[in-house]
């Protein structure tokens, strides 16, 4: 999930091939936006973090280029640097509604990550109200609640999900585990049939049609006995 803040700053910033060689934020996000067009999400991320250092606290921007860093270390899974670069961005002003919601969920994203569920569950209730048209918040929030171990959420999350976007594979996979979850190996076996076919020639697809093999394969002998 790319965090929306960054096109914000890039309407701001020269063009990427006319990136002064100085430290000032506009030049920092010139080259941040040059490194995220070019796949290199660690070296953005270090340039909206260079620029965000560069910049005033008291400047609405600022927050955003936290926020972006904090996206871009995600990409790399750099989840403590993105833990640090996102609370900056949510203890400043600067990020309203869903740019706020979107950091909010990305702070929830890296806590999951570094096994803080705690965390992830907190900013995932702070970030309900200006994310909840999102369907990722409804995936990621099952996705949680299956590590938490909460049935109910589980379902009732994914089960949003699947309103908003009921044809996206990666909602579908994610059906399926919150199904074979609930116990209900059928309807998550179906649910990976539709994220397949949502998706044949890509990841999720084929991550689906493992976990129908895994389901359907027999389970494993236990181990022999040790002679004492």
């Amino acid at each position: 999930m790319i965090i929306l803040v960054a096109a914000a700053l890039a309407a701001a910033a020269p063009a990427a091939d006319a990136c002064p060689e100085v430290i000032t934020p506009d030049a920092e996000i010139c080259r941040a936006i040059h490194a995220q067009a070019a796949g290199d999400s660690a070296a953005a991320a270090q340039a909206f973090e260079q620029a965000a250092v560069a910049s005033s606290d008291k400047d609405p921007a600022t927050a955003r280029m936290w926020a972006a860093a904090g996206n871009m270390w995600i990409a790399v899974a750099q989840y403590g640097k993105a833990s640090l670069a996102l609370d900056k961005a949510l203890a400043l002003p600067g990020l309203e509604a869903e740019q706020r919601g979107e950091a909010l969920l990305d702070r929830a994203r890296a806590a999951e990550a570094l096994g803080d569920l705690k965390t992830a569950r907190d900013k995932l209730s702070l970030a309900a109200e200006s994310a909840g048209d999102d369907p990722f918040y409804w995936y990621f929030s099952a996705a949680v609640a299956i590590r938490e171990g909460d049935k109910a959420v589980a379902q009732s999350a994914i089960g949003k999900a699947l309103t908003l976007a009921p044809d996206d594979a990666m909602i579908l996979f994610e059906a399926g585990h919150v199904a074979q979850f609930n116990g209900d190996d059928a309807r998550a076996k179906d649910y990976w049939t539709r994220a397949s076919a949502a998706d044949p020639a890509g990841t999720v697809g084929k991550a689906a049609r493992d976990a129908i093999a895994l389901l359907a394969a027999p389970p494993a002998p236990p181990p022999a006995a040790k002679r004492p």
